[in-house]
C-alpha cells in the first residue's frame, strides 16, 4: 500500500512538472500526459506493475468528455447538420477506413487487422481540435463547423468498431451479421430510453436539484447522470461514452447546460489526463530506435493522405474548396479512440504488441503536430486553394469625388470600430475615408455607396494615394499591434505633425506606439472603465464640470492612475503580459522589516523602477505619502510596477537586499 501511495505521488508530481513545462512552451496538456505516462510505463520508471488496471478508470476521462461534447450539440442542432455529419462526416470515414485498410492488406497484415487499423486512422483527436479550436475562437466558423461534425460522426463510428474488434478476434462463434444487428436494435433501443429520460425527466430532475441552492447536491447529481447514461449503454454491450454523449445532448437545451458544463470540467480535465497517462503507459520505448523511422513514414503518409481523402470527402457534399482543405489539416491526427482500439486489438491478439506500440508512436506524433496544424490550417488553405478576391476599388481607383477632399479624417481598419466612428461622422459632417484589408468587407461597404477602399495601409503609395497629406488626422482602428507600429512609424515619417489616434486593446502595450509616433493612444479596456467611472460619479452626485476634468486628466496623464490592478487566480497571463502589465501589490511592513524606523526617502524606491501608490496606517489611507514620512511597523505600502521589480522592492523593503 505504501508503495502504491509514493508510486502515486510521484506519478502526479511527474503531471505537475510536465504540464507546467509543456504550457511554457505552447504545448497542449494533453502532450504532457502523454510523455507523463511514458517517464511511468515500464521501459522507464516502471512505476506500475500492471498499468493496464488503470485503464477502465482512466476511460471515464473519455465518458466526461463526450457528455460536455454533447452538451453542445443538442438534438435540434444536430438534426440542423445531418448533411454534415451523415454526408462528408460518414463520407470521411468510408473513404478513410478502406484506403487504410487496403493499404495494411497490401502490407501483409491479416484482414482483421487492417479492418482495426483502416478504423482507426479514420478517426481523429476531438479533445486536441475542439479545444484548441476552442482557445482560438474559430469553434463557429463554417471550417471548424465542417470539423466538428465530421468528429461527431467518428465518435458515433467508435461503436460498431468497439464491438467488432472482440468479434474479429475469433472469440465470440456468433455470426459477424447478426452481432451486427443486435447492437443496432441495442442501439436504437438505448437512443430512445436516453430521449424519453432526457426529455421528460431531467429537466424536472434538474429543476428540483437547482431549488435547493446546494452546490454539491449539483455536482453529484450531474456525475450520477453522466455515469448512469455510460452505463445504461455499457449494460447494453454499447460505448459508455455514446451514452454519455446522448445524455449530454439531451440536456444540450436545458437552461443548466453552462453550469452542468462548468461542474463537470474539472473531473473531464483530470480524468482525460489520467487517460493519455495510460496511453503513454503502453508505449514500448525498447522497440522505439528501430521503429521510428517506419513511425515517419507511417506519420507523414498518414497526414498527407487523410488531408486528401477528407478533401475528396466534402467535395462529394459539394463543400467549399478552401474550407474542406483547412478541415483536413485539421483532422489528419489520429485520435483518442484510435489508442482505446489498438489497445483492444493487442489484447484480442488481432495486433501484436510492437505493431500496436508503432501505431501508438504515430499517433503520438501526429497529436504533436496538431496545435499548430489546426493553428496554420487556414494559412494552408488559402495557399493551396486561393480563392478570387471580390472585384472591389483599391485606393489607386479613388474616385475623383474622394480625391479632391480636404482636412478630411483617414480611417484604417472597418471593423466594427471603424463603422461605428464614420457613422458619427457622417452625422457632425465630417468627411472621411477608409482603407481596408478585407476585399469581403470592402466590397460590401461598397456596394452601400461608402467611401471605403482595398489597400494595404503599409505601403507609402497606398497612403498618397489616400490623400494623406491632406488629411486632418489619422485614425488606426485594427487590433494588429505589429502592423499599427509599423504603419504610425511610417507615418510619423512621412508627415510628422500629423495627429494619429490609435485604438488598442492592449493597454500594456501603449508606450510602444507612442514611442511610435502616436499622438493618443486609446485602450479599450481603460476607456470603458474609464466610462464607468464617469457614470457611476455622476450617479453619486458628483458635479458634471469635476467628472469631464477627471476624465480630461487621466487621458492627458495616459491613464496614470489606472495603470496596475491585483492579479488573481482568473487574470489571463503569458510571457508577454508578464513582462508588460504591471501589477499591484500591498507590502505589511512586519517588526523586523527592513525598511521601519527608516524615511520613506532613504528607501529610494524609484530607483526600483515601481511606483507608490498609497501607504497605509492605522486604517487611514495616505495617497501621497510625504518624503520624510517614517515608517512603523504595520504600515502598508501599495507599490506597482511590473511583477519581478515588484517581488525585487517588496524583498528591499522587508529584508533590505
Amino acid at each position: 500500500m505504501h508503495g502504491n501511495l509514493s508510486n502515486i505521488l510521484i506519478l502526479m508530481a511527474v503531471a505537475v512538472a510536465a504540464v507546467w513545462l509543456f504550457k511554457r512552451i505552447n504545448l497542449p496538456p494533453i502532450l504532457a500526459y502523454l510523455f507523463c505516462g511514458i517517464l511511468a510505463g515500464q521501459d522507464a520508471l516502471a512505476l506500475f506493475a500492471h498499468p493496464e488496471a488503470m485503464q477502465n478508470f482512466a476511460e471515464l476521462g473519455i465518458v466526461f468528455l463526450l457528455f460536455s461534447l454533447g452538451l453542445e450539440f443538442s438534438l435540434p442542432k444536430m438534426l440542423a447538420m445531418r448533411h454534415l455529419v451523415f454526408g462528408v462526416g460518414l463520407a470521411q470515414m468510408l473513404l478513410t477506413s478502406l484506403v487504410f485498410m487496403a493499404i495494411a492488406w497490401g502490407l501483409n497484415f491479416s484482414i482483421q487487422a487492417s479492418l482495426v487499423i483502416g478504423g482507426m486512422i479514420a478517426l481523429s483527436s476531438t479533445a486536441i481540435v475542439i479545444k484548441q479550436s476552442s482557445d482560438m475562437g474559430i469553434l463557429n466558423t463554417p471550417r471548424a463547423q465542417i470539423a466538428v461534425s465530421i468528429l461527431l460522426l467518428q465518435d458515433l463510428a467508435v461503436v460498431p468498431l468497439l464491438i467488432l474488434i472482440p468479434l474479429l478476434s475469433g472469440d465470440s462463434t456468433e455470426s459477424l451479421w447478426l452481432a451486427i444487428s443486435m447492437a443496432f436494435l441495442k442501439g436504437m433501443v438505448v437512443v430512445a430510453l436516453l430521449m424519453s429520460v432526457g426529455k421528460w425527466l431531467l429537466p424536472k430532475l434538474f429543476s428540483e436539484i437547482a431549488r435547493t441552492r446546494t452546490d454539491e447536491l449539483f455536482v453529484l447529481t450531474t456525475i450520477m447522470v453522466t455515469l448512469m447514461a455510460a452505463g445504461l449503454a455499457y449494460w447494453f454491450g454499447l460505448s459508455m461514452a455514446l451514452g454519455a454523449f446522448l445524455a449530454g445532448m439531451m440536456l444540450g437545451e436545458s437552461q443548466y447546460k453552462h453550469q452542468l458544463e462548468a461542474d463537470i470540467r474539472p473531473f473531464r480535465d483530470i480524468l482525460m489526463g489520467l487517460f493519455f497517462i495510460t496511453i503513454g503507459m503502453r508505449l514500448e520505448l525498447h522497440s522505439l530506435p528501430g521503429q521510428l523511422h517506419w513511425a515517419l513514414l507511417g506519420l507523414v503518409i498518414i497526414i498527407v493522405l487523410k488531408v486528401l481523402l477528407i478533401r475528396l470527402a466534402a467535395a462529394l457534399v459539394g463543400l467549399n474548396k478552401q474550407n474542406a482543405w483547412a478541415t483536413g489539416i485539421k483532422l489528419c491526427q489520429l485520435g483518442e479512440f484510435s489508442f482505446v482500439l489498438a489497445a483492444l486489438a493487442v489484447d484480442h491478439h488481432i495486433l501484436s504488441s510492437e505493431q500496436g506500440s508503432l501505431l501508438l508512436t504515430v499517433g503520438v506524433m501526429s497529436m504533436a503536430l496538431t496545435p499548430w496544424l489546426v493553428n496554420k490550417s487556414q494559412y494552408f488553405a488559402q495557399r493551396i486553394a486561393p480563392e478570387p478576391l471580390p472585384q472591389v476599388k483599391s485606393v489607386e481607383q479613388i474616385s475623383l469625388e474622394h480625391q479632391s477632399m480636404r482636412d478630411h479624417v483617414l480611417i484604417f481598419g472597418y471593423g466594427r470600430v471603424g463603422q461605428s466612428v464614420s457613422r458619427l461622422l457622417k452625422t457632425e459632417a465630417i468627411p472621411y475615408l477608409v482603407v481596408d484589408a478585407d476585399p469581403v468587407r470592402v466590397k460590401e461597404s461598397q456596394s452601400a455607396m461608402e467611401p471605403v477602399y482595398f489597400g494595404d495601409v503599409k505601403q507609402k503609395d497606398i497612403l498618397r494615394a489616400a490623400g494623406i497629406d491632406k488629411a486632418k488626422l489619422v485614425l488606426i482602428t485594427f487590433d494588429e499591434h505589429e502592423k499599427a507600429k509599423s504603419v504610425i512609424e511610417l507615418i510619423a515619417s512621412l508627415y510628422p505633425s500629423l495627429p494619429i489616434v490609435v485604438r488598442t486593446r492592449k493597454d500594456y502595450r501603449m508606450e510602444e506606439l507612442y514611442k511610435a509616433g502616436a499622438s493618443q493612444v486609446v485602450p479599450e479596456i481603460l476607456e470603458g472603465s474609464l466610462m464607468l467611472i464617469s457614470q457611476v460619479m455622476h450617479l453619486s452626485g458628483v458635479p458634471m464640470s469635476r467628472i469631464i476634468k477627471r476624465v480630461q486628466k487621466e487621458r492627458k496623464g495616459h491613464y496614470g492612475n489606472m495603470h496596475g490592478f491585483f492579479p488573481g487566480e482568473t487574470t489571463e497571463m503569458d510571457c508577454v503580459k508578464q513582462d508588460k502589465l504591471e501589477f499591484m501589490h500591498a507590502v505589511i511592513l512586519t517588526n523586523q522589516a527592513y525598511a521601519v524606523g527608516k524615511p520613506l526617502q532613504d528607501m529610494n524606491i524609484d530607483r526600483l523602477r515601481i511606483k507608490l501608490k498609497g501607504l497605509r496606517r492605522d486604517n487611514i489611507e495616505l495617497a501621497e505619502p510625504a518624503a520624510d514620512t517614517v515608517l512603523a511597523a504595520g504600515d502598508v505600502l501599495v507599490i506597482v510596477g511590473k511583477p519581478r521589480r515588484v517581488e525585487r522592492a517588496e524583498r528591499w523593503l522587508l529584508e533590505g537586499n
